[in-house]
């Protein structure tokens, strides 16, 4: 480990404490519909969207109401994105003439992007015309992320409002999220990109000569645009196979900051942002610090584990840290960071290969996508995560002092306990029950090329990458087979909505109850004893639940490391 890392970690860790509150002013001023700055350029187009589409924006829904939109809209939208991609061999905008996806990776791919997962069996610039990058699936990098903000906006709603039977409006949310939010911060990351060098063209290619005079074909597209957004929303699907390895994609150590930045900014904003919601900061810099703390020594594990290197190397009497996989202008500390902040949220984009990390270094992004990426998560469905593991330290606590379990003024009952439960359960009833299904069938085994304790961790990382809804990946397994597309479609799409569903029950429980004030015998939701109990039940869940797994995997390929064996 060295100086200059630490640096670098203590200065990111310092710009997003910076940016979360005027990020999180922002969210909340969209949250509650209230006029911004951009309102006088962008709200005539907010009101004709309006009209063309017969929305009216003060109809609020129930539950079930709100559910139900946000449902059918995303299974219109998985349906489309399988249309654009089976049929992109017909369709313009193809100039690389590349045929029709296949049906398998076409089902796995539009599952994908529609779940915010962005898992990604191919590679991009030999697999996806421009008009498949840019219609099929920048487009779900979009809503995908903005149904993630629009559905903590209605959790919200059901924590701060009283005696209500509403939780909004899910087209209103999805529209002004788009408006005034993702769009004008993703124009203004593409012009940066672009000036830092990434390329912006509906070419697919240009020829060029090496210095050894051969000629080789370099892949172009629209990369900065879908750079931008595929951070913010943190989606996290390459354009390139390398994704932010790339230098097409992350051509610098400041677009890399940059992009770290992106990809947690608007997560911390929302902690910020549901402070507000319920009328009191202070729980908002509670739950920011819950999760910063998280984020620090899972930071800090990764980096020490990556800064020690290989056992192996040593023992051949190969000193220094492990840069397998790494590019050299990035170094061990901004891939260390990067892949942390990249599971911290459900973001999956990669400037390093998380398959050449040490054991341990793998072990902390493992951990974070198991325990449901709430360290900081992804944008909305993050805080909404969070949320339920607070209802369930609330209860807890409730059990402690003798009371009935509160949280910001609303009574924690048996009904919102037990959905809180199902919603946390469900990860790791698919996560262990899919990689089971793959470790026992022929199909399964084929796909990873190590054997052993490290071959099982490619098969785990998959499946808890996919219900997780992150996408990044263990290189060495080969999933874009008809069994793996297929499974793994199942495990996104059942990691997105199968939590989703029970949430937004919460919100509509909690909407209908009354204010409770805070009395003496209450629990304080806000002190260092409250942090302290939020970070304890969240690694508690998450650990006992998986720690069969993560001995089986990364721990067991850690101590054969130690032995000397290779895999």
């Amino acid at each position: 480990m060295t100086f200059q890392g630490w640096i670098l970690i203590l200065a990111f860790t310092g710009t997003l404490l910076a940016l979360a509150k005027p990020i999180g002013l922002w969210l909340f001023a969209l949250y509650e519909g209230r006029r911004t700055p951009l309102h006088a350029i962008l709200g005539p187009l907010e009101r004709g969207f309006y009209r063309l589409s017969g929305i009216d924006p003060s109809a609020e829904q129930g539950w079930r109401r709100y559910a139900v939109h946000m449902l059918v809209f995303n299974l219109a939208l998985a349906l489309f994105t399988f249309a654009v991609l089976r049929l992109q061999g017909v369709l313009p905008g193809n100039p690389q003439a590349l045929p029709a996806v296949g049906p398998h990776l076409a089902f796995n791919t539009a599952i994908s992007f529609t779940a915010n997962t962005n898992w990604q069996s191919y590679a991009g610039e030999s697999t996806m015309s421009n008009l498949s990058q840019m219609l099929g699936l920048t487009i779900h990098n979009f809503l995908s992320a903005e149904t993630g903000i629009a559905l903590a906006f209605a959790l919200f709603r059901g924590f701060a409002r009283r005696s209500a039977g509403t939780i909004g409006n899910f087209w209103a949310d999805l529209t002004r999220i788009t408006l005034y939010l993702l769009l004008p911060l993703s124009i203004a990351l593409a012009i940066f990109y672009m000036a830092s060098g990434v390329p912006q063209t509906l070419a697919g290619s240009v020829e060029v000569s090496t210095l050894e005079g051969a000629r080789q074909t370099i892949a172009l597209g629209p990369v900065a645009s879908q750079e931008a957004i595929k951070l913010l929303g943190t989606n996290g699907g390459g354009f390139f196979n390398a994704n932010s390895a790339h230098p097409f994609e992350n051509p610098t150590a400041l677009t890399n900051f940059v992009q770290m930045v992106s990809i947690l900014v608007i997560g911390l904003g929302l902690a910020f942002a549901f402070g507000k919601a319920v009328g009191d900061t202070r729980q908002g810099w509670a739950i920011l610090a819950a999760m910063m703390i998280l984020f620090l020594v899972g930071t800090g594990l990764t980096y020490w584990a990556e800064a020690a290197g290989n056992p192996v190397l040593h023992q051949l009497g190969v000193a220094g840290g492990n840069m397998e996989g790494k590019e050299v202008r990035f170094g061990i500390a901004a891939s260390a960071l990067y892949a942390v902040v990249t599971t911290a949220a459900s973001c999956g984009a990669v400037n390093a290969m998380h398959d050449s990390f040490t054991a341990l270094g793998d072990l902390v992004p493992l951990f974070n996508m198991q325990l449901g990426e709430v360290v900081i998560g992804g944008v909305g469905a993050g805080i909404y995560g969070f949320l339920l593991f607070a209802i369930l330290a609330v209860f807890v606590a409730g059990l402690m002092v003798g009371r009935t379990p509160e949280y910001v003024g609303k009574k924690i009952e048996s009904r919102e306990v037990k959905l809180a439960v199902l919603a946390i359960a469900i990860l790791p009833l698919i996560i262990l029950g899919f990689t089971a299904i793959a470790s026992v069938t022929a199909a399964g085994l084929a796909g990873p090329l190590n054997k052993g304790p490290h071959g099982f961790s490619e098969i785990l990382y998959a499946f808890t990458s996919a219900v997780a809804n992150n996408g990044s990946a263990f290189a060495g397994l080969t999933a874009n087979t008809p069994f793996y597309n297929c499974l793994l479609g199942v495990a996104m799409w059942l990691g997105r909505f199968f939590i989703i569903v029970p949430m937004l029950a919460i919100a509509g429980s909690l909407a209908a109850k009354s204010y409770t004030p805070a009395g003496a015998g209450s629990f304080p939701t806000t002190g260092g004893l409250w942090v302290g109990l939020l970070v304890g039940i969240i690694l508690i869940l998450g650990g006992l639940t998986f720690l069969p797994s993560l001995a089986l995997g990364p721990i067991a390929d850690h101590l054969a490391m130690i032995r000397g064996q290779l895999f």
